[in-house]
């Protein structure tokens, strides 16, 4: 297995912003359940969010062993760190988690065919990803991202033979800021002060606001496909 680092920087940076975190596990966590396989787990903070009564077991995957080292869980279910990538996976999960990961993967139609085959009956795979290629900015090529996406778009590498269950945008209100980079400021990457305005102020209005826009619109997409 060759080692793969990861070249991005903002993992930490973004580890502080816990409205946003709330907002979207809580759009995620009726998905997770049983065995669990996090493709690209970083340092592990999908597993502080999500972890629910439902999960009898999770595999961090992460191909960087350098962000795993000295990981320790606690958790009261399995928790265990595999460094890797899907390719070095033999078992079948119940849920397989790809948490701003996806957009790292050039062959991303590929990757999702692959977690297909490692889904138990009924299992579920969970995408969360950054939304719309025209809010491609310098930062989103900073940190290693191959594109955007739509709900269009996840539509046509959707896993053949599972059935859609969720295909929605989050955070509204989110999309301003992210085309204020774009246009505007240009950054490869945000401030510690800009991630607390938009997690403080702009994650909680979106949060009311994107239900009465039907989740049609937002910075962030989300999928959910069951086998």
């Amino acid at each position: 297995m060759p080692v793969s680092r990861y070249v991005g920087s903002e993992l930490e940076l973004f580890s502080t912003a816990n409205q946003w975190k709330a907002y979207w596990s809580s759009r995620v966590k009726p998905h997770v359940t049983g065995a669990v396989l996090d493709v690209g787990a970083g340092l592990g903070a999908s597993l502080q969010v999500l972890a629910n009564e439902q999960i009898s077991s999770w595999r961090l995957l992460e191909p960087d062993p350098d962000l795993t080292v000295g990981f320790q869980s606690d958790k009261p279910f399995k928790v265990d760190v595999q460094n890797g990538t899907l390719a070095d996976v033999d078992l079948a999960f119940d849920s397989i988690l790809y948490i701003d990961v996806l957009e790292h993967i050039e062959a991303d139609k590929q990757e999702l065919a692959l977690a297909a085959e490692h889904l138990k009956p009924g299992g579920k795979i969970i995408v969360l990803a950054p939304a719309h290629n025209y809010l491609f900015s310098p930062f989103d090529a900073a940190i290693g991202h191959f594109r955007r996406y739509n709900t269009a778009l996840l539509a046509t590498i959707a896993p053949a033979g599972l059935r859609q269950i969720q295909l929605e945008y989050l955070d509204s209100v989110g999309m301003f800021a992210s085309a204020a980079n774009k246009l505007l400021l240009r950054q490869e990457q945000p401030t510690l002060a800009q991630i607390h305005f938009w997690d403080s102020y702009i994650v909680p209005v979106s949060r009311v606001i994107d239900p009465l826009l039907l989740r049609k619109w937002g910075k962030s997409v989300l999928a959910v496909w069951q086998k």
